[in-house]
Order: structure tokens, then sequence, then C-alpha cells
């Protein structure tokens, strides 16, 4: 039995055949649940309409619900999922916090004032063009946090950068409310963005985005081993020859890509971050290797199960999938509080 950073106390991690041949099953969980997330929606189609549309664009009603709707939902499921998951994975690592979500370090927040401030301020009304503001907020937020955490003689540490982060959220936020509460089309757009929603987001916007997501991903991947010398701490991580700073920069510059091309785009998701990668934890160990792959594949599953959750008991409207992960997530964030202080006492 072992245990991980948050106290935890983890099985007997499989070997790595049984850790690839699990990643090939959490991949083809989430091809079932995509399929599920193209043919179930607001209006009932047969699956085998659904299949038939889906290889072969005829312009039918249910053609254009396939092509324009469901499937540009379901991929942007799961790259946000992605995105958020693998976000996570890296903020606690960086931090070494267990509770680290992607709001803390300031992103959600540094996108939602942008996106805000391109509404009211500047008269911004459409997706593709708010959308490059939420990536700015989400950067500029970032190397905030960065520079401020990074101060000192003593230089970065995670508890600078958590504190940073804290602070700056709860700046930007107090002027996020400021500008909303004064104009009443910036409320219902920030309303409708900060409920955490796969709809209403069309194939061009997703191909803006894909390039962050893309860039993000390959980021994290690759610092995999890196951040298992890191775990280890600080000292021994730069006696097997790791360079902190740009590790740490690197980590922030995907956490930013990541976080901020989902929140653009589906609104701040939280405890997305938060839940898969203490659930891979549990079973594979704190491998980043093989943490971040799987957290990558099973967070959209989550997501996109969230998602079809949201659609299915309230047909004809939807509940937004944000606010499903939120109902699952808040318990699981409790229990991790509790037995973090349970384990500190």
């Amino acid at each position: 039995m072992r245990t991980d950073p948050g106290g935890i106390a983890l099985t007997r991690r499989p070997p790595h055949t049984g850790r690839a041949l699990g990643l090939l099953a959490a991949f083809a969980v989430l091809v079932l649940l995509s399929l599920l997330s193209i043919w179930l929606g607001s209006k009932e189609i047969s699956f085998a309409a659904v299949w038939h549309v889906l290889w072969h664009d005829d312009g039918s009603a249910d053609a254009v619900i396939i092509h324009s709707v469901r499937m540009p939902r379901t991929v942007l499921g799961v790259l946000a999922g992605a995105g958020l998951g693998l976000a996570g994975t890296l903020m606690q690592a960086l931090t070494r916090n267990p509770l680290a979500d992607p709001g803390l370090l300031g992103v959600s927040a540094g996108a939602a004032f942008a996106i805000v401030f391109s509404v009211t301020v500047l008269g911004i009304s459409s997706l593709y063009g708010y959308i490059w503001f939420a990536f700015a907020g989400a950067l500029a937020a970032t190397a905030v946090v960065y520079f401020l955490g990074t101060r000192g003689r003593a230089g970065s540490s995670p508890v600078k950068l958590a504190l940073a982060g804290a602070a700056v959220t709860a700046l930007l936020t107090s002027f996020t409310s400021a500008m909303v509460l004064s104009d009443p089309v910036a409320l219902n757009r920030y309303r409708f963005w900060s409920a955490g929603s796969l709809s209403g987001v069309d194939g061009h916007a997703l191909l803006q985005v894909l390039p962050f997501f893309v860039a993000g991903v390959v980021l994290a991947i690759a610092g995999g081993p890196a951040l298992n010398s890191l775990a280890l701490g600080d000292d021994v991580a730069v006696s097997l020859g790791r360079r902190l700073g740009p590790l740490r920069l690197r980590g922030a510059v995907a956490i930013t890509l990541l976080t901020g091309a989902a929140v653009a785009v589906a609104g701040p998701i939280v405890f997305l971050g938060l839940i898969v990668p203490h659930a891979v934890r549990f079973v594979l160990g704190p491998d980043h290797r093989w943490l971040l792959p799987y957290t990558a594949v099973l967070a959209p599953c989550l997501l996109l199960a969230a998602d079809i959750l949201g659609r299915v008991v309230a047909r004809p409207g939807e509940v937004r999938a944000g606010v499903i992960v939120a109902f699952l997530g808040a318990p699981f964030f409790i229990f991790l509080v509790r037995r973090r202080k349970l384990v500190e006492s």
C-alpha cells in the first residue's frame, strides 16, 4: 500500500502492459461516449439515421443537427475535458497542492475579466471577437501570477505561486463583477458563459482554439518525467539535473493554453481538473508519465457523460455540463479536504 502527496492510500500499481491496455480501454470508453453524445439530444433521432448522416451528409434536417450542432459539441467536450484535466494535473504537480484546480493561478479569472471587458467596454459581441481576449486575459493573468510568485531572494515556490494566484483571482473577480453589474447585456452573456456549457460553439470556433489545445497537450505530456523529479522536492530535482525555473515556466504556459482555450469556448467548468487526476492517481500511482495520458482521456469522458446526462434529464431543455460536474465535484472536494486534515492531525 502506498500513499500519494495528498495522503490518500494507493492500491498496488498495475504493470506497464496493464497500464497500456487500460489506456486503450479508457479510449474505447471515450469513443463510446462520443457516439452517445452525437446520438442523444433534445430531438430524438434513431441511431441508424445518426450513423448514416455521420458518414453521408445528405443535407437533411437530421444531418444539419448532427454536423452543425452535435458533432462540434462533442469535439468541444473532448478538447475542453482534456485541457482542464491536464491543467489540473499540472497545477497539482507544480504547486504540490492536492487541492489545486485551474482556477488557482487566476487563469479562469483572467479569461472572464477579458471577455467581460471586451463586451462592456469595446462592444464586441461575437465569439470570434472576444475569444482572443480570453486568451490574452488568461496569458496576462498567468504572467502576473508567475511574476509575483518569483519575486524575492528565494525565487519561486509552490506556496508563493498559490498565494499570488489567489490574490490575482480575487482582484480580477471584483473588477469583473463591477463591470457585469453595470451592463445588462454583459450580465446576460456572462451568466450563460459562466455556467459552463458545451452548446453554442461551431466548427469554425473549434478550429480557432485547436492549435492552442494541441500546443498545451504537447507541453503537458512532454513534461511528465520532469514532474516526477519535482515531486521528490526542489533539492532532489535540482540534483537530478532539472532546471526548476524553465520547468515551472513551461508548466505555466501549458496551463494557460489549456485552461484559456477551454474557458474561452466552454466557460469556467470547475472541479474537472480536481476529480479526474485524483481518481487516476488512486489507481495508477503518482507517475506522471501515465497520469497525464490517462487524465487526457478520462477527463473528456467525465465531461461528455455530464453533458449527456444534462441533456437527458431535462428534455427538451438541458442542464449545463458545468452544473453536473460541480454537483459531482463539490462532495469530492470536501472529501479531499477532510481526508487531508485527518492525515495532518
